[in-house]
């Protein structure tokens, strides 16, 4: 009998892209039959606290806190390299005008909330924000309850269309500012507690799956699609594209550079516990 695994990811193409071959049963999934769960990340991060998912899609914010429990994989990294989450507002401000506004954000445990703090250089107390659903954003802003929007997936392509102006782009400020390391937003992980033969084997299954969508790219964005949204196939693409890439199918020195100096500066403005060596499975 197959050992179930259960896998958690976000419901967004570029998740759903990476997962497309163990979905659709297009690679060998060894002794395991994996079941796929779909919930937004904020939900996935809070999962993962309880222990809840075998293998999950995480925030390397909330990762900060969930080194003891679950590994890394080397595989399944969303970073923006020079470009990521973004600041939106219906005017441009400047970013000491930025800091003093409400900002509508997608978690507190989201990546794109500690690039936030860093670049404000304060901690969750020191800012005045409202937590929304990432795809209710807009509405938060449009409805006057924030005035500035936080944005993750398909809002940093959507956002002109909806009528708003881009303030900031996290991933280039970041990337600007560590001399050209990649932003890390999203992780894999999977429970320590599974043992190290079957920590290796669905790390291996996962790389071996993202490496097919990226092999088969027209029909993995035709899978993913139905999650883009209001993205037509164009559009997804480009999105896939810029959290599936080289850096997902293994971190490499800059990705592990990137989760060092971005766990780093966390902590240094005291919005994490003291960062601990992070195991890349």
């Amino acid at each position: 009998m197959k050992q179930k695994i259960t896998l958690g990811h976000s419901p967004d193409p570029d998740d759903a892209f990476m997962f497309y071959a163990m979905a659709e049963h297009k690679i060998p999934l060894g002794d395991y039959e994996f079941e796929h769960t779909l919930q937004d990340i904020q939900t996935l991060n809070e999962r993962a606290f309880r222990e809840e998912l075998d293998t999950s899609a995480v925030s390397i914010h909330a990762y900060a806190y969930l080194t003891q429990k679950y590994a890394l994989m080397s595989c399944g990294a969303s970073m923006g390299d020079n470009y990521g989450p973004m600041l939106v507002a219906k005017q441009k401000f400047s970013r000491e005008e930025l800091l003093k506004k409400k900002i509508a954000i997608p978690g507190k445990l989201t990546s794109a909330f500690l690039a936030l703090m860093i670049y404000a250089g304060k901690k969750e107390s020191e800012l005045d924000y409202i937590v929304v659903p990432f795809d209710q954003i807009f509405d938060a802003v449009k409805a006057g309850q924030a005035e500035v929007g936080l944005l993750i997936h398909e809002g940093q392509l959507t956002y002109k269309q909806e009528g708003f102006e881009l303030c900031e782009d996290l991933g280039q400020w970041w990337f600007r500012e560590t001399n050209g390391l990649p932003l890390p937003l999203g992780g894999n992980v999977v429970k320590k507690s599974l043992g190290p033969k079957v920590v290796r084997e669905v790390t291996d299954i996962t790389r071996a799956s993202i490496q097919y969508g990226l092999a088969n790219r027209k029909a993995g964005v035709d899978h993913a699609l139905p999650l883009g949204r209001g993205l037509d196939t164009a559009m997804a693409d480009q999105f896939i594209g810029m959290y599936v890439n080289d850096l997902t199918i293994d971190y490499g020195q800059r990705g592990r550079d990137g989760i060092r100096e971005f766990l780093k500066r966390g902590h240094a403005i005291g919005a994490l516990p003291e960062p601990r060596e992070i195991e890349f499975v």
